[in-house]
């Protein structure tokens, strides 16, 4: 999609600095997405409320070789009804290391989201990417979402994963009652194929590691991600990378 089609495109990008100490050269916020560095890393701050149907946001995320980038949020995302499908494009270069773990995002009733990650991956290039979504607000049917995360390295595809979910019966017979869903990637870590309720880990075969995991809320999907990724040993695919 030309830039031009975007209602609002931020960017930042990281690069290794003198002593070893990454260094962000590009800072640039755009409507509701404003971006705010701090001592632990790089935070999203909701500048407007959104996504609102109609939306097309896009975050530019580059980490240059030896670099290190932790990304957060202050808090959750609403998808919101409106004109329209809203669309949140994350388009990631990494040639280094990069954290990737916002707040939650809440597909409200009525809402058409489309949340797409695309992630190009360096030789050198190790990603820890968790996306989590709660289904509606409280006692609330959820909108229509649609999430994909799309993992390359050096062109080879080493993840294609798309989740579509809204109220009917389709979505309820993949969830159960559920409310939460996430998933963890992790590039340069690994484990074998482990399954019980409501958590699923499966080894990558280009290398690395997805988990996905179902809950009744986001607290409880928080503990499976988390115990999944406990159980993950490191693997030897990137050289050591600088930290923050």
């Amino acid at each position: 999609m030309p830039a031009s089609a975007y209602t609002a495109c931020a960017a930042v990008t990281a690069e290794l600095g003198p002593y070893g100490r990454t260094r962000l050269t590009r800072l640039r916020s755009d409507g509701p997405l404003a971006l705010r560095e701090t001592p632990d890393g790089l935070y999203l701050v909701g500048a407007a409320a959104g996504p609102v149907g109609g939306d097309r946001l896009r975050l530019e995320i580059t980490v240059g070789a030896g670099a290190s980038l932790r990304i957060r949020s202050v808090a959750t995302a609403m998808a919101l009804p409106g004109r329209g499908e809203s669309v949140y494009t994350v388009d990631a270069r990494v040639e280094g290391y990069l954290d990737f773990a916002p707040e939650p995002t809440i597909a409200v009733r009525g809402c058409r989201h489309r949340a797409v990650s695309r992630i190009e991956l360096g030789a050198e290039g190790d990603v820890r990417w968790l996306e989590e979504l709660v289904l509606g607000r409280h006692r609330e049917e959820p909108g229509r979402h649609v999430g994909r995360i799309d993992v390359t390295r050096l062109g080879v595809p080493l993840l294609r994963h798309e989740l579509r979910l809204d109220a009917s019966a389709r979505s309820r017979a993949v969830l159960g009652g559920a409310r939460a869903v996430g998933s963890l990637v992790r590039t340069a870590a690994t484990a074998g194929p482990h399954a019980e309720d409501g958590l699923t880990v499966l080894p990558l075969a280009a290398g690395g590691t997805l988990a996905s995991a179902v809950a009744p809320d986001s607290a409880a999907l928080r503990r499976l991600l988390r115990r999944a990724e406990e159980g993950l040993e490191p693997v030897e695919t990137a050289s050591p990378i600088a930290t923050r």
